[in-house]
């Protein structure tokens, strides 16, 4: 009597429906397919019975005995220019021209229309202070 003809054990028929479900998982089986093989290796008393559920498969490693390596983080730089720096200047000149160009489409409708209406423009300001404040406060930063 050959290895096919002894009889499987429950830790053996465990063993193949948890590789099997490592197939699921991986996407080898349809989860109908997965069901009828379950289904097959619980009723299976020989080894042979559950060497042919596997034999499709390719011999993937089961999550429990694969080896996790730890993966070494790469340092991301801060945005901007690259080095690390932030991007102050750029920001605030990206700030400023939002400004110039939302005062010329005041300033434009002010000249169409014959009205001076509320100059809206004025809270665009608010980020170009609050990214000049940061550039001169990068620009100290970087000096010492």
């Amino acid at each position: 009597m050959g290895r096919e003809g002894m009889r499987a054990g429950d830790s053996d028929r465990q063993r193949v429906a948890d590789q099997l479900k490592f197939a699921l998982d991986e996407g080898r089986l349809d989860l109908n397919e997965y069901d009828e093989r379950v289904q097959r290796a619980y009723a299976a008393r020989t080894y042979g019975d559950l060497d042919g559920l596997l034999d499709d498969l390719p011999g993937a490693v089961p999550p429990q005995r694969a080896r996790i390596e730890p993966h070494a983080a790469q340092p991301v730089p801060a945005p901007g220019r690259p080095g690390g720096h932030g991007g102050g200047r750029h920001t605030f000149t990206s700030a400023v021209a939002a400004f110039v160009i939302c005062t010329l489409v005041w300033a434009i409708t002010v000249v169409t229309t014959g009205h001076a209406y509320y100059f809206w423009p004025a809270w665009v300001l608010i980020p170009v202070v609050v990214t000049g404040i940061g550039a001169v406060a990068d620009r100290g930063r970087r000096g010492r």
